[in-house]
């Protein structure tokens, strides 16, 4: 069953999502993958928010570009932990998703992390952060990651 659900506002976000998968599926973490749009089809966000937690999801991964309305959408409906990715699709280079998704009213927050391909693996390994607090097997495989960037000098 999967512990993570990573949503994408469209279908071309796919390849700068690419690295979040990656990441996950060498950590051993279970996910699904969605693409849907908070601006499109906002009634199947607030359907999918309000029934992840219940199907066993944990922790969501939302990305979007643009005015990046997705993570705060789905924050809005569940209160599993959602940490947005901004996507550089605009002519702001990602900017504006940034500042939509860090700018969140209080009381729904969602978690950012970078733009690019860097923020795409900190989503997956934030991800594993989280699960690691309940989860032995993730958590082994994420400090076994750590010890890795320590012998790099990463860390």
């Amino acid at each position: 069953m999967p512990l993570v659900a990573v949503v994408m506002g469209s279908k071309s976000d796919a390849e700068a999502m690419q690295p979040t998968l990656d990441t996950l599926d060498a950590l051993g973490i279970d996910y699904e993958v969605n693409v849907i749009s908070a601006h499109r089809n906002p009634e199947r966000a607030r359907q999918y928010g309000l029934a992840a937690q219940g199907r066993g999801i944990e922790v969501i991964i939302a990305a979007a570009g643009g005015a990046a309305h997705l993570p705060g959408v789905l924050a809005s409906w569940t209160t599993l932990p959602v940490i947005g990715v901004p996507l550089a699709t605009s002519e702001l280079g990602g900017i504006d998703a940034l500042y939509s998704i860090v700018q969140m009213p209080a009381g729904i927050p969602v978690a950012s992390v970078a733009i690019g391909s860097a923020g795409a693996k900190n989503a997956a390994y934030l991800a594993a952060e989280i699960l690691s607090l309940k989860y032995d097997k993730i958590r082994k495989a994420y400090e076994k990651y750590r010890s890795q960037l320590q012998g790099e000098g990463g860390v």
